[in-house]
């Protein structure tokens, strides 16, 4: 049962939770099921399967997300990963979530109005268009959006100085950032470390990896999508 999982795999993560919490990750998944049927929202089907592989794997941000974090973007959002899975644990996080689509965009707007979140702003606008909301953010969040050295032009520039950009990866996460240096620094970042963990219930280890801003971005980044995939940083 979803609730269950839920129940094991936060108290493994050592992670706080309400019954509020459970109850709007039962109606996320309903929602989620039902929405998917006509929008292609995600491959992962089941509870156990969404359970673990979505619900439980987003959480685990949470334990990398800084404690005095006002607010946050996640960047390419999709159909709420990890973005609202935080927003359910920590329902007092202001929270952006953007995404290029605009039926995503509207799922994720009535996903908030059904689980009754407030500041919570789903944005219809591509990631490397920050216009207003550049340097807006305490962090930028993103789940396999795209390889770390194109991840970092789209998210780093939405972060404040002082702010972090957290890149959820799989195992290989050591490659990507091996290619991706020099594209952190150029846009004012600084990795601090590649956190792992374990997924609960599965064998699955996961990454974060854990970038500081240190200084703004030079304005001429972002780049246009098809020139940052023609001449990575």
């Amino acid at each position: 049962m979803l609730e269950e999982l839920l129940r094991a795999g936060l108290a493994e993560l050592e992670l706080a939770f309400d019954e509020t919490s459970l109850r709007r990750f039962r109606l996320y998944y309903d929602y989620l099921q039902e929405q998917n049927r006509q929008m292609n929202l995600t491959a992962i089907q089941g509870e156990d399967e969404v359970a673990r592989l979505h619900f439980l794997d987003c959480a685990a941000l949470l334990r990398f997300l800084p404690p005095a974090c006002s607010s946050v973007i996640d960047v390419g959002s999709g159909a709420g990963f990890p973005g609202m899975v935080l927003k359910i644990l920590r329902p007092s996080l202001p929270l952006t979530l953007l995404d290029s689509l605009d039926k995503r965009v509207g799922f994720l707007t009535r996903t908030g109005e059904l689980l009754q979140l407030q500041e919570l702003n789903c944005l219809h606008r591509r990631a490397e268009e920050p216009g207003s909301l550049r340097e807006q953010f305490d962090a930028a969040v993103s789940r396999a959006l795209a390889r770390l050295d194109l991840l970092a032009e789209l998210c780093l520039p939405y972060v404040k100085p002082g702010g972090m950009f957290l890149a959820m990866k799989g195992p290989a996460a050591e490659e990507e950032l091996a290619q991706a240096q020099d594209a952190i620094r150029l846009l004012g970042g600084r990795v601090e470390e590649i956190a792992r963990y374990a997924v609960p219930g599965t064998d699955r280890q996961h990454c974060v990896v854990c970038v500081r801003k240190e200084r703004p971005t030079p304005p001429q980044y972002p780049r246009r999508w098809a020139q940052m995939k023609k001449q990575p940083l």
